[in-house]
């Protein structure tokens, strides 16, 4: 279970993420446990994981951000082992190196960076370029068809990839005032309730269902008045004019 103070940082870095999504990466904890995390990584046009689509977990601890996550890829890539923790300085394989003030975006970042790197690592595995890219080109319909991918992203679940929110584009220079047509819109997730929070949110919703409809009434109500009063002022300047009109024309 989370702590208060894991649930509220993980809390603010979706936020951001929604926010201000980091280039070719997108992540959202999952309903039921906020320490959980599914993220996408969508390969670089430059690079042998162009047109990739990546499908891993974060698994944050409790004691969160005073330690780091476990993080595993799930689709096959070339690069990683499938469904096998990694290896790398953000990870829980080096807690001595985490540093507290990196975040969710930080961390998929420098994986996305280490995944183009050569660098090999425990979880990594060495394939040439014609591999990393026969596997980019399946990774879409390898991920559609695990129930894990499913549930995670069904937004995604389309018959081609859609694009993430940020593919980069400002950081290329590129305006992203027109998105491609199939450019997925940012999801929309329900984050868990907080720790302690169930009893506080019952009696919220309770209280919100018996007067439910006492701030909608108070508004239309305050809207109502204020037309009418408009209407009652523009009468009563337009009887002015027509009084003064009269009593100023010549006899």
């Amino acid at each position: 279970m989370a702590s208060k103070a894991a649930y509220k940082r993980l809390t603010k870095e979706y936020v951001t993420m929604r926010r201000e999504p980091p280039p070719f990466v997108w992540a959202a904890p999952d309903e039921k446990n906020i320490l959980t995390w599914n993220f996408l990584i969508r390969g670089p046009s430059d690079s042998p994981f162009a047109g990739g689509e990546y499908h891993g977990v974060l698994q944050f601890p409790a004691e969160y951000p005073f330690k780091p996550p476990g993080i595993k890829m799930l689709t096959p890539s070339g690069r990683f082992h499938p469904d096998k923790k990694i290896c790398f300085s953000m990870s829980d394989f080096h807690p001595g190196s985490w540093n507290p003030a990196w975040s969710v975006a930080t961390i998929l970042t420098g994986l996305l960076s280490f995944m183009l790197s050569d660098e090999m690592t425990t979880g990594s595995v060495t394939s040439s370029e014609a591999h990393k890219r026969a596997f980019a080109a399946r990774s879409h319909a390898w991920n559609i068809a695990q129930p894990r991918f499913r549930e995670a992203f069904p937004e995604h679940c389309s018959p081609l990839p859609r694009d993430l929110p940020n593919m980069g584009e400002r950081e290329r220079g590129v305006s992203a005032a027109a998105p491609p047509q199939h450019q997925a819109p940012q999801p929309l997730y329900v984050l868990p309730p907080s720790p302690g929070a169930s009893s506080q949110s019952s009696a919220t919703d309770k209280a919100a269902g018996e007067h439910g409809g006492v701030g909608v009434d108070a508004a239309w109500t305050a809207s109502l008045g204020k037309v009418l009063w408009e209407k009652w002022r523009w009468g009563l300047l337009l009887a002015l004019a027509v009084m003064v009109s009269r009593f100023s024309a010549p006899a």
